[in-house]
């Protein structure tokens, strides 16, 4: 299925309440205020209009800068691939789905046994994205724990690069990996300048600790992509009952409120810097506080932030496809398939986590990056709805076949016949047994089915995705593992 199909048919919020929820985040930002532990933003926000108390470490924004800084922010923001076709235009409600996360554990492809992530994994998971038709953009979906954390953001995106020609977001853990990271990437691109104006890579940053905190490391690195004029996804995830309200309205307008005070923030550094609106509402389970992935609530909070973030006109970056199946089952079926058509159905532009995660995050399994291609697969045809036209409709082909006859042999269907139904890439290679009974299919088939096509990406002869001679430029450059 293409990318960029619009959504926007699914709308969990009023006009009525969209309006309310901004109004409240605007009063929010100019009454309550947000602190800022970092001393260097303090001062950006002391040079605008805002009201700064330096000793207490806190910012209130009236709604007139609000609005000043929102004309700055592009309506529009284009993501590239290393080559060609996998442009990624984000604005209105065209729709992306893709990779994300940082679990610390994969299930081996081969033994299926769970394992610490390794580095090994982000390269071959990018293989298996590159394979993907559904799977539109690559985020390391874990964290490379046989490397140290400072040469992680590093190695975690050459990885990736040499991997997929698919556009790459990632996480940089200082500032100054910030600058390697740039650097390796416009070595790539033949330049800083061309990899400004198509870039191929993009950052997302968690600067904010909720509620409303500006977080000291994470601001600071926030601000050296900005200054580097890279693209960023502002990512805040308040969670419902523990850093957020308990009720779905109150999440959402702090929510709001928190993005809005970091659109401002990079506005204010670099007027028109590319910001994505990354809002990733979740829900704490009041049992023990932990992670609940699986309600259907997250799917619906997450699909409101399409309508949020189309309310100021700013692109917007969000999550689906997570579940609480700690392994491939039913239960990690249906849940991601929930999330990720709301999602898709609401017209959200950067739809992360979309494929591969289990157990709240914190495990990756390649076969279910195989089957998740196929639900998105699924959802992605729901956007693209019936095609009605004079061709179509058919009415000649009707008239022909008339009462009782037959439409086999017409070439209106042999033209539309591999066009017109979505085919699984997964079900019909794989899993196209003849049952005669319900006994003699289980789902460990279509687990060992995804698991093996996995393995048959990874394993075979793979076109080189970085040419040799810019590979040795890295290594010579940098710590590449």
């Amino acid at each position: 299925m293409t990318k960029g199909l619009v959504g926007g048919k699914y709308k969990p919020l009023s006009p009525d309440a969209v309006g309310r929820m901004h109004e409240k985040a605007l009063k929010i930002l100019e009454q309550i205020g947000i602190r800022v532990e970092l001393p260097e933003a303090i001062d950006v926000f002391a040079s605008s209009a805002a009201a700064v108390d330096k000793e207490a470490g806190m910012v209130k924004i009236p709604p007139k800068m609000v609005e000043t800084h929102l004309e700055t922010a592009p309506s529009k923001v284009t993501l590239f691939g290393r080559k060609g076709g996998h442009e990624l235009e984000l604005e209105n409600f065209k729709v992306h789905m893709g990779t994300g996360g940082a679990a610390l554990h994969v299930i081996d492809p081969e033994s299926g046994e769970l394992r610490d992530g390794k580095l090994r994994d982000i390269a071959d998971l990018a293989k298996i994205v590159e394979e993907m038709k559904n799977i539109h953009f690559y985020i390391r979906p874990c964290t490379a724990r046989d490397l140290p954390e400072k040469d992680l953001g590093l190695n975690e995106f050459f990885a990736s690069l040499a991997n997929t020609n698919k556009h790459v977001m990632g996480n940089a853990y200082s500032v100054e990996e910030v600058g390697r990271i740039t650097d390796m990437a416009a070595l790539i691109a033949g330049g800083k300048k061309q990899l400004q104006q198509t870039p191929f890579i993009s950052f997302m940053v968690g600067w904010m600790k909720s509620p409303l905190t500006f977080e000291r490391t994470r601001t600071s690195v926030l601000m050296e992509i900005v200054r580097n004029n890279m693209p960023v996804a502002l990512s805040s995830a308040p969670m419902a009952g523990s850093t957020a309200p308990v009720t779905m309205a109150g999440t959402l307008c702090q929510l709001h409120a928190e993005e809005l005070a970091g659109i401002v923030f990079t506005q204010l550094i670099n007027p028109g810097a590319r910001v994505l609106y990354g809002g990733i509402p979740a829900i704490a389970d009041m049992r023990d506080l932990s992670f609940k992935a699986g309600g259907v609530e997250f799917g619906l909070m997450n699909a409101a932030i399409s309508q949020l973030a189309t309310y100021i006109d700013v692109p917007n970056y969000c999550s689906a496809g997570v579940t609480e199946a700690s392994v491939p089952s039913f239960q990690a079926m249906y849940e991601k398939t929930f999330s990720i058509s709301q999602c898709a159905l609401a017209g959200s532009n950067y739809i992360h986590h979309a494929a591969g995660v289990l157990d709240s995050i914190k495990t990756v399994d390649y076969g279910q990056m195989v089957i998740d291609n196929e639900i998105i697969g699924m959802a992605l045809k729901m956007l693209q709805g019936i095609k009605v036209n004079e061709d179509t409709l058919a009415f000649d082909e009707i008239e022909q076949a008339g009462p009782g006859g037959s439409f086999m042999e017409f070439k209106h269907t042999i033209d539309y016949m591999r066009t017109e139904y979505l085919e699984s890439d997964l079900t019909s290679k794989y899993l196209n047994k003849k049952r005669d009974t319900v006994d003699e299919f289980s789902y460990i088939d279509l687990l060992e089915s995804s698991r093996n096509r996995a393995l048959e990406i990874i394993k075979k002869p793979q076109e080189p995705k970085l040419p040799d001679r810019i590979i040795k430029k890295i290594e010579d450059k940098f710590e590449i593992a």
